[in-house]
């Protein structure tokens, strides 16, 4: 599961921005302007006037009533709200967006809001801090040792921009396709200043393992999902992808197209034995905190371990914790009947959370004859032990399954120490290189497999 404060795609920005630090025309001092707007009336609790700039799709998406319960969760989780820290803008094809790093008592944030043609908002989330320091590479790859090349994933209606690194030599190379975890997650699986399947692609690749890794639909495509009210399960939002990825691998001339693997962090690595049932002759499967429990219950899990953490529980997280349960309550009493119903629970519709409700992601990884290989970390507070514990349970009987736990990594198996607390992840960090190696060894031992 993505970090505790991205779980949901939420809809804010920050009052007070200073225009005169940028250099702006008056379009774009427009767009931001009207951002500051509608934060000044959520932080003054004028809930009314935050539709004053909607499009007619936000109308109905987030409504007065719903953007107060929204504010309210969002405070909830981070704390008050205590200052704009900076802000840009940004083209994205017909909309532009403007970001706003805003600092909370518990979190720094970034804000984005997203206009459309006519200067309306037709979406705001709440995402990781987009750092604008350059991308720092770990000490243990080679630039020297690989090359990078876009590439366009799929065909029609969902074509995903992606990258695919190759190591340098004539190959050919063991193949790897990277799916994200839950959320809009670009093709670096960015978390603040993060970057860990850019570490992954990098590090593999300077040990001669060809990896492709690509921006997740969600996030290429998430107003049309919204605006057209697409009914997504996981087949559309994370499945069909990764096999896509799989075929665009084998046809690559420097690759092996019988060694091409599959490597799930997060939902990715707990949709994996859904992906292998679909395609039996992927050479291998690799699973990095893959969860095993029903979703919806580890959103109360995250939340009473986040609440807990400064030693109480205040009244207004009680109240939040208690919707969060009948919400939760109203996952589990979902019927065949509300298949077709655009309402919406912890950020999916219906037919969403009913796909998943038969799905035992351990259970069904029996199933699958390649070799896995699962690796936790210790310090995760998003996917568990219980859910390490669980794919032994059920999987340790299989020869071909191996089993590697890090004590001191977190969700993004980047080291630390002590208690973790989400603040944790606005410090930049590499996935660790133990987690390089290994994954590297494992791929070459079954790649040189007679």
């Amino acid at each position: 599961m993505k970090h505790w404060i991205f779980i949901f795609a939420l809809f804010l920005i920050m009052p007070g921005l200073n225009l005169g630090q940028k250099d702006l025309n008056d379009h774009q001092s427009l767009l931001v302007s009207r951002a500051g707007d509608f934060v000044e009336a959520l932080v003054s609790k004028e809930y009314k006037r935050t539709v004053q700039h909607y499009d007619s799709t936000m109308l109905k998406a987030a409504p007065p009533d719903k953007m107060k319960e929204v504010w309210e969760m969002i405070l909830a989780q981070t704390g008050s709200f205590k200052s704009q820290k900076d802000f840009r803008l940004e083209n994205a094809g017909i909309y532009e967006i403007v970001y706003i790093t805003c600092e909370f008592e518990k979190a720094t944030l970034d804000i984005k809001v997203v206009f459309n043609s006519e200067g309306k908002i037709a979406g705001q989330f709440f995402v990781p801090t987009q750092q604008q320091e350059n991308y720092q590479p770990p000490s243990y790859i080679s630039k020297e040792s690989f090359k990078e090349t876009n590439i366009k994933l799929g065909t029609g209606e969902w074509i995903l921009p992606g990258t695919l690194t190759i190591p340098v030599g004539e190959g050919p190379f063991p193949g790897l396709v990277l799916v994200h975890g839950s959320g809009p997650n670009d093709r670096d699986e960015t978390l603040a200043p993060n970057k860990p399947f850019k570490d992954l692609a990098w590090g593999l690749a300077s040990r001669g393992i060809a990896v492709l890794r690509y921006d997740k639909r969600t996030k290429i495509y998430g107003k049309k999902i919204v605006e057209e009210k697409l009914l997504f399960t996981v087949k559309e939002e994370t499945v069909d992808d990764a096999l896509l990825g799989v075929e665009l691998l084998r046809d690559h001339e420097k690759i092996n197209p019988g060694k091409v693997f599959i490597l799930g962090h997060s939902l990715g690595g707990t949709l994996i034995p859904r992906i292998g049932l679909r395609d039996k002759t992927i050479a291998g499967f690799i699973i990095l905190a893959g969860l095993t429990r029903p979703i919806e219950d580890t959103f109360l899990d995250q939340y009473n371990y986040v609440f807990s953490l400064d030693g109480k529980i205040s009244q207004t997280e009680k109240k939040k914790l208690q919707e969060l349960k009948n919400t939760i309550q109203a996952i589990k009493n979902l019927n065949e009947e509300e298949l077709k119903s655009d309402k919406n629970y912890l950020g999916a519709a219906a037919v969403y959370w009913l796909d998943l409700r038969n799905y035992h992601p351990s259970e069904t990884a029996k199933e699958l004859d390649q070799p896995l290989l699962i690796l936790q970390g210790g310090r995760d507070y998003q996917v568990k032990e219980e859910d390490f514990n669980a794919w032994k349970d059920k999987l340790s009987c299989k020869e071909n399954v191996q089993f590697k736990f890090y004590p001191n990594l977190n969700h993004l198996f980047i080291e630390g120490t002590g208690k973790i607390t989400p603040q944790e992840y606005q410090k930049a960090g590499h996935l660790d290189l133990d987690v390089i190696e290994d994954i590297a060894e494992w791929i070459k031992q079954i790649y040189f497999e007679l």
